[in-house]
């Protein structure tokens, strides 16, 4: 690392689970965020920040006046630009030194196969539940640590989840997939910090995965109710019977 790096990360690698050797891991990690809104948005902003070395993010969507009350990564003269390009650009200013890679389409198929493959983690920021289950589903069968997130009205979850290792479950071991749409911020509404409190989470988790440091929120859902501020925890088993992770044989580690 040069003096510069070593002067922009210094906060992080006097942190003794960080020190050189975490810096070094987090610029070689290749984390893919799926949706540049108001979850992606964090995640990604403190990624860059802490020195990931490749972001790849995908969205189809463009920049909406509606958006900007929580999409952090977004900024008025952006409306009507990809949000891909929108987050980008902050992401480039923010830290030039990070790869950001920046995809206007819908992640699916072979595609997303192909990337949750080349990727170290996963974060799943988007808003229905029929990209979460695919998600999780490429995440299981390439055995890739998946971070989870979800905001709607004043309410927030967060879960982790590494199939093949520590007895993890999925996404459908939590979630039915039933064919019914997941509530979305568009009608149900969503109070702005509370994206970026688990976008933010979502972004911890992820670096906590990549240094192999601390407790991962493996087996746990974290629940925030940002109007009592209250935060509640809820432990998750595997179910043996899962359709999509029942029959996944364990792995010892998978490097990252």
């Amino acid at each position: 690392m040069n003096d510069q790096q070593l002067l922009r990360y210094s906060r992080q690698i006097m942190l003794p689970q960080i020190d050189i050797d975490g810096q070094q891991k987090l610029y070689a990690a290749n984390v893919l965020i799926v949706g540049a809104g108001g979850l992606g948005s964090p995640a990604s902003m403190y990624l860059a920040a802490a020195g990931v070395g490749k972001l790849t993010i995908y969205d189809n969507d463009v920049v909406d006046l509606s958006n900007l009350q929580r999409q952090i990564a977004h900024h008025t003269p952006d409306i009507g630009v990809d949000k891909v390009i929108s987050s980008q650009q902050t992401l480039n200013k923010l830290n030039p030194e990070v790869d950001v890679r920046a995809i206007k389409q819908r992640l699916t198929g072979d595609l997303l196969d192909f990337e949750v493959k080349n990727a170290d983690v996963v974060l799943d920021c988007s808003d229905n539940f029929t990209t979460r289950f695919a998600i999780n589903k490429a995440c299981v069968n390439h055995q890739t640590p998946l971070v989870s997130g979800a905001a709607i009205r004043f309410e927030g979850q967060v879960t982790v989840f590494t199939p093949g290792q520590h007895n993890s479950p999925c996404y459908n071991c939590l979630y039915q997939n039933d064919g019914d749409e997941a509530q979305n911020c568009a009608t149900h509404g969503v109070i702005a910090p509370i994206t970026g409190i688990v976008g933010s989470i979502q972004a911890l988790e992820a670096i906590k995965l990549i240094v192999n440091q601390g407790d991962s929120l493996v087996g746990r859902l974290v629940l925030i109710d940002g109007l009592s501020m209250e935060f509640n925890t809820l432990r998750l088993k595997r179910n043996v019977d899962c359709p999509c992770c029942g029959n996944l044989k364990p792995i010892v580690s998978r490097p990252i």
